[in-house]
């Protein structure tokens, strides 16, 4: 069976670990006891469940062997009635056990940072793409996880053409991923006198944030602009040249980051925003090299996809890869986005279930 030996392995493998960290010669070297203690602390939960999993079967295997041999009519019910549910537990655990050998996203645990451009629909694209930014940020806040706004660009009548949003916390990823792509706003303009239904758009990226061992940019690859910033309309917010632009001469990237008073501090903002875009143009990369038959449909982050369609006339809210359907507008807009969230990682997770059973 494809799954016991899998799982097996990684029982081998967790009984090695604690052989190595056992290791007189081991022990002496901090850094490579904390590698193993980690990767054994991963691993920990799914060889306790594979180890219930074998004692189950153990079980069942005993009682089938009684209900052969027995003759007594009460045992034998008692028997049937222990082995019905020990298949149901053995059954739920081995789904359980196939869920946990999926494998994990390792840009899971990481910071995001999200970008939220203003798309089709002139005015009213701005001021719905600040309804996302604001939507995020309270998701973000009820689950305790720190927001930063790195670099924002208004439109002046309460909208922003695009905005730079920094999750931190563990696991934001693993949460934010799927927000990655088009989102939709059906309603009536304020400025719209006829009440005539207009549609917009916004388009919203989720990158994981690149860790410095995982992007090096060497200093002559990058070109470094200075200028003064402002605000909404050409208004001068600052009266020294703070406000800083990086231009990555391999790729033709730009970043500017205006929002800090210090050259400094705006300065360290766009190499963070340039190394996570580095750092999502390489992973891209490798989807692209995984091949289309083997990428998560929901979990791609493909920018061009329509993904949510927020209707209010109807107060609704539709997420189009899962077509589900809520008619809670003003609290998905106020920040709950969790029964999106969570069907959609149930629906990735079912995908990745399905092909790993193909390529067995």
């Amino acid at each position: 069976m494809v799954l016991t030996e899998q799982l097996s392995r990684v029982e081998e493998r967790f009984e090695e670990l604690d052989r190595l960290m056992a290791d007189p010669d081991v022990v002496s070297d901090y850094a490579r006891v904390q590698e193993l203690a980690q990767e054994r602390s991963s691993l920990e939960a799914l060889v306790n469940a594979y180890r219930r999993y074998q004692g189950l079967q153990s079980q069942l295997e005993d009682n089938r062997a009684l209900l052969e041999e027995n003759e007594d009519p009460e045992l034998s019910e008692l028997a049937e009635m222990e082995i019905a549910e020990l298949e149901a537990e053995a059954a739920g655990l081995e789904d359980a056990l196939r869920r946990m050998l999926l494998p994990k996203d390792r840009n899971d645990d990481k910071n995001v940072i999200v970008e939220i451009r203003a798309g089709a629909g002139g005015d009213e694209a701005g001021i719905f793409a600040a309804n996302l930014l604001r939507m995020y940020t309270r998701w973000a806040d009820d689950h305790k996880f720190k927001t930063e706004l790195m670099s924002m660009s208004e439109t002046g009548v309460g909208g922003i053409k695009e905005a730079i949003l920094e999750v931190r916390g563990k696991g934001a990823y693993s949460r934010m991923k799927y927000e990655s792509g088009v989102h939709r706003v059906q309603r009536v303009p304020t400025t719209e006198s006829q009440g005539r239904i207009h549609t917009s758009t916004a388009t919203v990226a989720v990158l994981p944030e690149a860790e410095d061992v995982e992007i090096e940019i060497s200093p002559n690859e990058m070109k470094v602009d200075v200028f003064r910033s402002s605000g909404p309309g050409g208004q001068s917010v600052n009266t020294t040249d703070s406000a800083v632009r990086l231009t990555h001469l391999p790729t033709g990237l730009v970043i500017s980051c205006q929002d800090e008073k210090s050259q400094l501090q705006n300065r360290l903002k766009a190499v963070r925003i340039l190394k996570t875009k580095l750092y999502d143009i390489e992973r891209q990369k490798q989807l692209e090299d995984l091949g289309a038959a083997r990428r998560s449909q929901v979990g791609s982050g493909d920018r061009s996809e329509k993904i949510r369609t927020y209707n209010f006339p109807q107060g609704r809210v539709t997420d189009h890869r899962i077509n589900k359907t809520l008619f809670q507008l003003e609290q998905v807009l106020d920040g709950d986005l969790d029964a999106f969230i969570e069907d959609l990682a149930a629906f990735d997770q079912a995908q990745q279930l399905q092909a790993m059973g193909e390529e067995a």
